[in-house]
């Protein structure tokens, strides 16, 4: 932890600390960001360049108030690799597009009547187990490539390699402190990459043929390709926005909890739900996966007590940099898949964990008929892979099946008060002071 009194949202630090306190969060992104875009065959580089242009969007929607960085989004793998399979990654981006508009129709809906209907009809037993999904959804994605070679074998060397990512991952999570604390994600990779170069599995010759200036590969509309639209695609992405959403609401509770700020109030829900909206639109525009708030980086300010939206923007611009080295972008690209799967089995765990603990820190009592009901449904309908099929082409995924029906539920089933928790998450609570440090 770096030593010192807390860094107000407004505050800028003096410079030497600002590049510091920036390169921790981009470290802490890093790691995430860039395994989106490995699984669903998106450009590394790319990924880095939107999510940096996106946080600097939702900076300025969000007028400064808000310190939050926005990396690749995991609820949107499975609906990437769906969608792909009907329209290529162009269809993909479209229905990207279109799930960063219904972003924007939410928040100009929040802006005009309030935002009470939107946390009425998403309270944390909905949201927790929607997140639960999300993680163990790609619970099979990260055991298979921890398993399984590029042939389909299993591989003792495959299974090895993910098993000693993993264990250097949770040691560096458990017993690292400080700065070193901060990046567990990232030292897995680079000891998994190690163990997996001496066995063998790591091809660097896109390494040595790598430029070191490089421009990321985007897909951009009218320009690499014509966009068209398909039901299909659309209603394998767009209905995804609901689980998103619910995943956003949380994420701005635990900000708010951990800044001391009811960002929900000021500067309000309907600009961070736009901020996330223009991010994935800006993404889908230039050939990167949509994007979200990040815990880990939540998890840095909560260390450091830095909170400032200088230091995130900091995070931003570096991530930029970042994306046009190309010795980097091709670095990342040479990570065997059982090295990512190692990871992804902590970290898809953590994202499963973190809906439980909205859970818990809204004391949710679980034993509660409809809570009990409600959470089981929506876990095995969307662990389960459930969808509904529209027609031949049509068809609307698992997670957000479950989250609809979970809505449902929570609306129709009685005593609708035993789902809100008996924890009032902005209770101590004050407004940022207006003017700038």
């Amino acid at each position: 932890m770096i030593q010192g009194k807390e860094v107000g949202i407004r505050e800028i630090p003096r410079a030497d600390k600002w590049l510091l306190f920036s390169l921790q969060h981009l470290f802490a992104m890093f790691g995430a960001t860039v395994l989106v875009p490995f699984l669903v065959d998106l450009s590394p580089a790319t990924a880095l360049l939107t999510s940096g242009l996106g946080t600097l969007a939702y900076l300025l929607v969000t007028k400064g108030q808000i310190p939050a960085y926005l990396g690749s989004s995991f609820a949107f793998i499975i609906p990437i690799q769906s969608a792909t399979l009907i329209g290529g990654m162009e269809g993909a981006m479209v229905g990207a597009f279109l799930a960063g508009l219904v972003y924007g129709v939410v928040a100009l809906i929040i802006k005009s009547i309030g935002v009470n209907w939107l946390m009425k009809i998403l309270p944390p037993i909905v949201v927790g187990p929607v997140i639960m999904v999300i993680g163990l959804s790609l619970a099979g994605s990260a055991v298979n490539q921890a398993m399984y070679n590029a042939a389909s074998e299993y591989s003792m060397n495959y299974l090895m390699t993910a098993l000693v990512t993993l264990g250097i991952t949770i040691v560096a999570t458990m017993f690292f402190k400080g700065f070193f604390g901060l990046v567990p994600i990232l030292f897995g990779l680079v000891g998994g990459y190690s163990f997996a170069y001496f066995l063998g599995l790591v091809d660097t010759t896109g390494i040595k043929e790598a430029a070191w200036f490089s421009v990321p590969e985007m897909i951009v509309p009218f320009v690499t390709y014509t966009p068209s639209f398909s039901w299909s695609i659309a209603f394998i992405m767009v209905p995804v926005a609901v689980v998103t959403l619910s995943e956003h609401i949380g994420q701005q509770m635990v900000i708010s909890k951990v800044a001391g700020r009811n960002f929900i109030k000021k500067p309000g829900l309907h600009r961070s739900i736009l901020g996330d909206g223009v991010a994935t639109v800006i993404a889908a525009g230039l050939g990167g996966p949509p994007n979200t708030t990040y815990g880990e980086n939540i998890g840095v300010m909560t260390i450091t007590r830095v909170f400032s939206v200088f230091v995130i923007g900091g995070a931003a611009v570096l991530a930029i940099i970042f994306s046009f080295i190309g010795k980097i972008s091709a670095i990342i690209s040479s990570i065997p898949s059982p090295v990512m799967g190692g990871v992804s089995i902590l970290l898809f765990g953590i994202i499963a964990s973190s809906g439980l603990r909205m859970l818990i820190d809204n004391q949710i009592n679980i034993g509660e008929k409809r809570n009990l009901i409600i959470s089981s449904v929506i876990l095995v309908l969307g662990i389960g892979g459930a969808f509904i099929q529209v027609n031949e082409s049509v068809q609307i995924p698992g997670m957000a099946v479950a989250a609809i029906v979970g809505i449902f539920l929570h609306l129709v089933l009685p005593n609708k008060e035993m789902s809100y928790g008996q924890s009032d998450m902005f209770g101590e609570m004050k407004e940022e002071p207006s003017q700038t440090k």
